[in-house]
C-alpha cells in the first residue's frame, strides 16, 4: 500500500530535480543553446544520455517483459549500451565535423531538401511512438501513486514532461541526469541485491517459477506447453526466438545511432573527446540498471499473477496459492515491487526517481522531435510559402511544438493503454533506423556514391516494409524487412540511374 512516506519521498525527489532543471535552464537565451548546448563536460553528456536512454522502456518496460519472458528482457538495455558504443566510437567525430545541428541536415546536404522533408516525417513517426510510450508509463506511475483516472494520469504526466523540458532544454536534461544517474544507479543496484537476497539466489528464483507454474491454467495462458519449458522461457536471452530478440537488439542499436536526441548529446559536448567519453560512461550504467529491472520482473513472476490470470484460474476452478499476490497487469511489476517489498523511505525515493526517469526520457524525446519539426519541416515550409514575412522565433516554435507533440501523445496513448511498453520501444527505434541509418551513414562516409532518387524512394518504402512485417507478425524481427528493403532499393535504383 502507498503510505505517506512513499508520497513524501516521491515529492521530495521530484522537487529536487525540478529545482535543478530550473536553475540550469535560467541562462537559456536562444534556440541553439536550448537544443545543442556545446559546452557540456563528459559527465553532463552522460547525464543527458541517461535521461533518454534509461526511460520507462528501460525500467518499467524491462521489468514487464521479464515478467513474461525472463532474461530476454535484458536486450533493451544491452542494445542501448551497444548503440551508445557504436555512436561514440564511429559516429561522434563525423557528426561533430559535419557542421550540422540535425541528422537530417546532414542528409539534406548530400541528397537534397526533398529527402530531408520525407525523412523528417518518417523520423517524427518513430519518435512520436516513443513519446506515446513515455506518456503511458508516466500515466501508469501517476495513476498508481495518486489513484487518478487514466485520462487525468496521462494529462498530468504529459504536463510534467512539458515543464521539465521547456525551462531547461538539453542543459536541464544533463544536470538533472547527473542526479538521476546517482539515484537510479545506486537504487537499482540496491534493489537488485535485495531481490537476489529475498529470492534466495538463482535456485530460489527458479523454484518460485516452478511453483507458480504448477498451475495448468497459468501454463496455458502464457503459452508454455509444459513445466519443462519454464527454464528456457526465463533463463534464455533468446526466449522469444533468436531472430526476434536479436532483431529487437538491432532496432535499439541502430535506433540510438539514428535518433536526433542522442546526436544532440554528442553535439552538446565541449569537445569530441568529452562527448565520446560521456556516451561511453552511460553505456556502463545502463545494462546494470536493466539487469536489476530484469531480476525484479522475474521475481515478481514467481510471486504474483495478473488480474486476467487470476480470472482464468478461477474460471478453471483453481484457487490462488497461499502467499501469491495479484497485480493489475504486468506493467505494474516494477512499481508494485517497490511499494510492497522495499522499506517505505527507500521505496519513496525509488518511486520518485523512477517517475523522474520517465519524465526526463519523455522530455528528451520531445526536444528531439520538436527540433526536427521546427528546423526540417516548419522552417522549410515558411521559406516556401511565406517568403518576405518575419518568422516566429525558432525557440518559441520549438516550445510550441513540444506542447503539440505531448497533446497528441495523450490522445493516442489512450488507445494503447494495454500495449507492451518495450514493443513500442522496439518499433519506434527500428522505424528511426530504417528511415535514416543508410542515408546518414552514406552521407558521412560514402558521399556521392548513391543517388538522391534512390535514397528518396528507399526511406518510405523501407518504413512501409517494416510496418507491414510488424503488423502481419512475419517471422523474425520487423526491422530486418525494413533495413533490407531500404538497402536494396538504394543500391539497385542508384545503379540503374547511373548505368549508360
Amino acid at each position: 500500500m502507498i503510505s505517506s512516506i512513499h508520497i513524501a519521498g516521491v515529492l521530495l525527489t521530484v522537487a529536487v530535480l525540478v529545482m535543478v532543471s530550473w536553475l540550469s535552464g535560467r541562462n537559456i537565451k536562444d534556440e541553439k543553446s536550448f537544443t545543442t548546448g556545446g559546452t557540456a563536460g563528459s559527465w553532463m553528456v552522460c547525464g543527458a544520455f541517461l535521461t533518454t536512454l534509461a526511460g520507462g522502456q528501460s525500467t518499467v518496460g524491462t521489468a514487464q517483459l521479464a515478467f513474461s519472458y525472463g532474461l530476454s528482457a535484458w536486450w533493451f538495455t544491452l542494445g542501448a549500451a551497444l548503440g551508445g558504443v557504436v555512436l561514440a566510437l564511429f559516429y561522434a567525430g563525423p557528426l561533430r565535423r559535419s557542421g550540422c545541428s540535425t541528422l537530417l541536415e546532414i542528409v539534406r546536404k548530400q541528397y537534397g531538401r526533398k529527402v530531408e522533408t520525407v525523412g523528417s516525417v518518417l523520423f517524427l513517426l518513430g519518435i512520436f511512438i516513443s513519446i506515446v510510450a513515455q506518456v503511458l508509463t508516466s500515466g501508469a506511475m501517476i495513476g498508481s501513486l495518486f489513484n487518478l483516472s487514466l485520462v487525468w494520469s496521462l494529462v498530468v504526466g504529459a504536463v510534467l514532461i512539458m515543464l521539465f523540458v521547456l525551462f531547461g532544454g538539453i542543459k536541464s536534461a544533463g544536470a538533472g541526469g547527473l542526479i538521476k544517474l546517482f539515484l537510479l544507479y545506486c537504487g537499482s543496484v540496491a534493489t537488485g541485491i535485495i531481490v537476489w537476497h529475498m529470492a534466495g539466489g538463482h535456485s530460489g528464483l527458479s523454484e518460485s517459477l516452478r511453483s507458480i507454474y504448477s498451475s495448468p491454467t497459468l501454463l496455458d495462458v502464457n503459452g508454455l506447453p509444459s513445466a519443462e519449458d519454464i527454464h528456457h522461457r526465463y533463463g534464455s536471452l533468446v526466449s522469444r526466438g533468436l531472430m526476434k530478440d536479436l532483431g529487437g537488439a538491432l532496432s535499439i542499436i541502430l535506433g540510438v545511432v539514428s535518433t536526433q536526441t542522442y546526436a544532440q548529446c554528442i553535439w552538446s559536448g565541449a569537445s569530441t573527446a568529452k562527448a565520446r567519453r560521456g556516451a561511453l560512461y552511460c553505456t556502463f550504467f545502463i545494462p546494470i540498471i536493466g539487469a536489476a529491472c530484469t531480476l525484479v520482473g522475474i521475481y515478481m513472476r514467481g510471486h504474483y499473477v495478473t488480474a486476467d490470470e487470476l480470472a482464468a484460474m478461477q474460471q478453471a476452478g483453481e484457487a490462488l496459492p497461499a502467499g501469491i499476490g495479484v497485480i493489475k497487469d504486468s506493467s505494474q511489476a516494477f512499481p508494485s515491487f517497490i511499494i510492497n517489498h522495499l522499506p517505505a523511505w527507500f521505496g519513496g525515493i525509488m518511486l520518485g526517481t523512477l517517475l523522474i526517469n520517465i519524465l526526463g526520457c519523455g522530455s528528451g524525446l520531445c526536444l528531439g522531435g520538436a527540433t526536427i519539426l521546427v528546423r526540417d519541416v516548419i522552417v522549410n515550409a515558411h521559406t516556401r510559402l511565406r517568403r518576405g514575412k518575419k518568422p516566429i522565433p525558432q525557440l518559441l516554435q520549438t516550445r510550441i511544438s513540444i506542447v503539440v507533440l505531448l497533446a497528441l501523445g495523450v490522445a493516442v496513448a489512450q488507445t494503447f493503454s494495454g500495449s507492451f511498453i518495450n514493443d513500442l520501444g522496439f518499433l519506434s527505434l527500428g522505424l528511426r533506423a530504417v528511415a535514416i541509418i543508410f542515408p546518414l551513414s552514406f552521407a558521412l562516409w560514402m558521399p556521392h556514391r548513391f543517388t538522391s532518387q534512390a535514397v528518396l524512394l528507399s526511406m518510405p518504402v523501407g518504413t512501409i516494409a517494416m510496418l507491414a512485417a510488424n503488423f502481419l507478425s512475419l517471422p523474425g524481427g520487423a526491422v530486418y524487412y525494413g533495413l533490407i528493403t531500404s538497402l536494396l532499393l538504394i543500391i539497385i535504383v542508384s545503379r540503374k540511374s547511373t548505368s549508360p
